[in-house]
C-alpha cells in the first residue's frame, strides 16, 4: 500500500481525545471515525507526512498518526493531523484536507509521556526535512488542495 502514496483525504474536523494541545502541547485536527474507516485496510498504521490545508486556505507541512495509540490503549482507530502552522481559532467543523506523502515510522507504545513527546518532535523534524525536496513540493500545489468541498 505504501507505493500508491501519495494519498489524498478530506473530512471534517471533529473533537478529538483532547490530548494534543493539553497533554502533549501538539494539537491536533481530527477525523471523524467515517472518514478513518474509508481509508485503505492495507494502508499500515503509523506515523506519516505531507501537506494539509483547511478549508481550501493555504497547504502547509504536517504529520499525522493513523492508528490506535497504544500508548493511550484506544479501542478506536484514529487520524490525528498535526499541522506545522499555528492557528489562533477553533478548527472544529471545518475541512480538512490532507496528502499523505510518505511513511515514518510504525505506531508504537512508549514508557513514558515524555518518551511520546520527544518521538512526535523527531518526526516533526523529519517531516520538515522531507517536505523540502523538489519532489515533495510540487504535491503542496496539488490541485486537490483547491477543490470545493461540501460540508454535509
Amino acid at each position: 500500500m505504501l507505493s500508491r502514496l501519495p494519498l489524498y483525504t478530506c473530512g471534517e474536523i471533529v473533537r478529538g481525545f483532547g490530548r494534543g494541545s493539553k497533554e502533549l502541547g501538539i494539537p491536533t485536527a481530527n477525523y471523524p471515525l467515517d472518514v478513518v474507516k474509508s481509508l485503505p485496510e492495507s494502508l499500515p498504521t503509523g506515523v506519516y507526512y505531507g501537506w494539509a490545508n483547511v478549508d481550501n486556505g493555504p497547504v502547509h507541512k504536517m504529520v499525522l498518526s493513523i492508528g490506535w495509540n497504544p500508548f493511550y490503549n484506544n479501542t478506536e482507530k484514529s487520524v490525528e493531523t498535526h499541522m506545522l502552522h499555528e492557528f489562533n481559532c477553533d478548527l472544529y467543523g471545518q475541512i480538512l484536507k490532507i496528502c499523505m506523502v510518505g511513511y515514518l515510522r510504525p505506531e508504537r507504545s512508549f514508557d513514558s509521556l515524555e518518551a511520546l513527546i520527544t518521538a512526535i518532535k523527531t518526526d516533526i523534524d523529519q517531516a520538515k526535512e522531507l517536505l523540502s525536496t523538489p519532489e515533495t513540493m510540487k504535491l503542496q500545489e496539488a490541485t486537490f488542495f483547491k477543490e470545493d468541498i461540501k460540508k454535509n
